[in-house]
């Protein structure tokens, strides 16, 4: 089945509400849209929402690069080699992970609608359903007990909490958190490279008793191996994140092992197939995945969602990125019950354009 046309397009849209994390506060996203339609009509979405900060590419960027003439050529080609024409993208959009998730994802949405299967069957679907967290961003104590309390009124089991500013703050917030919640909530937090390592070990002697399941990238990139100083009851729970950008550094960090958890983003690694490649790392090297997100459609977050539920040392996800858009130009993809995370069964993500 032949590429007929190929379509790109950036819109900015609003965020329900602010959001603060360690060095950032945000009020809107950009995100670059990419299709591909087929002889028969149908027609496969991609999404990029790169994270500039982290992996130095703005979704402005993608959308530049989803206009060239190297995109414009997959038009005459066969969906069926969909794996070698993302492969090439890789290869030409070289460390612009946006520009290669967004060809990647629909890519892989076109060849599933083709197929009539969706992309977790292709794969093979390993599991069901988990609890995705719901993120509070860095707000004072009094407004994350707010926000924790609308959470569960909707159904979420799992938090994730953003730190890194002030060590002693955030010992209070948890300390408080967990004397309200003491069984409602499982609670993770992300300190997004605030932390020396005097603060996290603080962090943790002062936390023992809340019982944090993990800790994600608590020291800046760079000073991954000062995290082998940590006390070895700990390591477990301590997630690269911001670190672990390629399949390059998920097997650097599975030889040295400062994390016990790798958190895999679309938008990191540039798609369904270089997560794949760091999830087989993880998987030789027993290291556990959480499958996290940017602010995104529900088109990316349901590529990682089949992604993540295709491997079967998947123990965690993040992917809460779509609830804080104001609007999105897919609907479908995924159902949430009781904070648990579904796909449908449909071809290829499932998603349809509004």
């Amino acid at each position: 089945m032949k590429i007929v046309a190929v379509r790109s397009y950036l819109k900015k849209m609003a965020l329900t509400k602010p959001y603060t994390i360690a060095y950032s506060t945000f009020s809107d996203v950009s995100l670059a849209f990419f299709e591909v339609e087929l002889a028969n009509g149908m027609v496969g979405y991609g999404c990029g929402s790169p994270a500039g900060e982290v992996v130095g590419e703005t979704t402005a960027q993608t959308a530049i690069n989803l206009e060239t003439e190297f995109v414009k050529n997959f038009v005459g080609r066969d969906i069926r080699h969909f794996q070698k024409m993302i492969y090439e993208s890789r290869q030409h959009f070289d460390h612009l992970p946006g520009t290669q998730a967004a060809i990647d994802i629909a890519m892989h949405d076109a060849f599933g609608k083709f197929m009539g299967i969706s992309v977790a069957d292709f794969y093979g679907q390993k599991i069901k359903a988990l609890p995705t967290s719901i993120t509070i961003g860095i707000k004072t104590v009094e407004e994350t007990l707010e926000d924790a309390a609308g959470f569960l009124s909707l159904g979420f089991k799992v938090l994730k909490v953003k730190l890194g500013l002030n060590v002693d703050e955030d010992i209070e917030k948890i300390v408080k958190l967990q004397e309200k919640y003491p069984t409602e909530y499982i609670i993770r937090v992300d300190p997004n490279q605030g932390y020396s390592l005097a603060d996290l070990n603080k962090f943790i002697e002062a936390t023992k008793k809340s019982k944090i399941e993990l800790i994600e990238q608590p020291l800046p990139v760079g000073k991954e191996l000062e995290l082998l100083k940590v006390d070895v009851a700990y390591r477990s729970i301590l997630m690269g994140d911001e670190s672990l950008k390629d399949p390059q550094a998920a097997l650097e960090y599975a030889i040295s092992k400062p994390f016990g958890v790798y958190n895999i983003k679309l938008m990191k690694c540039g798609g369904i197939m270089g997560a794949m490649e760091i999830a087989t790392i993880a998987k030789n090297a027993n290291i556990n995945l959480f499958w996290g997100c940017n602010d995104e459609s529900i088109i990316s977050i349901t590529a990682a969602l089949h992604a993540a539920y295709c491997c079967a040392n998947t123990k965690y996800i993040d992917l809460d990125g779509s609830f804080d858009l104001a609007e999105d130009l897919v609907t479908g993809g995924f159902e949430l019950i009781d904070g648990y995370m579904h796909i449908n069964s449909q071809p290829g993500f499932g998603v349809t354009k509004l």
